[in-house]
């Protein structure tokens, strides 16, 4: 058995989730599944060594444990598309970003597996997101949720042509307080170490479900979703490779945009 999650406590306002980046299929569910699935193509690989510096910033990390292949952590428990009209992957995936089938004929999630992965890997990292959240509001008036992704920069099912270097996503603001999104694009704007990366607020990504249901800017909670491009910091063809000399320079942006975030909480602690 594998944990579903792994966290680090930290001591800052900061708590930096990542739903994706697990590749643990159990035996039980890969025995349903195409051989396609143990690529794992979709996953948001690399982002616990990419976020390194989360520790030295006294930041809180929640990493999945389980493939997104097994269930989708960033997806509501009763399957609710977050982008109305538009094609999606589900709570649990049945085909890759390709449309290449996960399961053997006959083989899909029946409802009541659903619900025992629900169970058994969505609720504890929920749990626990939402017990974190809680302990750093006893500690901090304002508190900032970073929920961390990545996604290959072309996927013509999800977008159209390469998609921005960084897409930050606040729910058009409503998942967190106009002044944090304020500070972040300024921070993009005079950074040196941003000129050369591309970026968007909410424009194809918005902020999944973990954005979207906890970023509560009336409760002090404020959520962020960056949603990276991998070509920033890997090769994005198999074997998906983590690559040093690009990550090292988008790294230097990252600490500053997590800073930025930390420092915002507490001078709103503040005042």
């Amino acid at each position: 058995m594998y944990p579903a999650f792994h966290f680090q406590q930290g001591s800052t306002p900061l708590l930096i989730s990542m739903p994706h980046v697990g590749t643990t299929i159990p035996a039980e569910v890969a025995a349903q599944m195409l051989p396609v699935a143990q690529e794992k193509a979709d996953t948001d690989w690399h982002l616990a060594l990419l976020y390194n510096m989360a520790q030295e910033l006294g930041a809180s990390t929640l990493i999945a444990e389980h493939s997104r292949y097994v269930i989708d952590l960033n997806r509501a428990p009763d399957n609710a598309n977050l982008y109305p009209g538009q094609d999606t992957t589900g709570l649990c995936p049945v085909d890759t970003f390709a449309k290449q089938p996960l399961y053997l004929p006959d083989q899909l999630p029946t409802d009541a597996e659903i619900q025992r992965r629900i169970s058994t890997y969505w609720q504890p990292y929920h749990q626990q997101l939402q017990a974190e959240l809680a302990r750093l509001q006893r500690q901090h008036r304002r508190v900032v949720l970073w929920d961390a992704h990545s996604i290959a920069s072309v996927v013509p099912r999800f977008f159209d042509g390469r998609l921005p270097d960084l897409n930050f996503g606040t729910a058009d603001q409503k998942s967190c307080a106009p002044a944090l999104q304020q500070r972040l694009a300024a921070c993009l704007q005079y950074s040196a170490d941003a000129q050369r990366y591309s970026h968007v607020f909410n424009g194809r990504f918005k902020g999944g479900y973990i954005t979207r249901q906890y970023g509560q800017p009336a409760q002090h909670i404020h959520a962020v979703q960056l949603e990276m491009s991998q070509r920033v910091y890997m090769n994005e063809a198999a074997p998906y490779a983590y690559r040093p000399d690009l990550a090292q320079q988008v790294q230097g942006l990252l600490r500053q945009l997590l800073q930025q975030c930390i420092d915002w909480a507490h001078e709103t602690e503040a005042a």
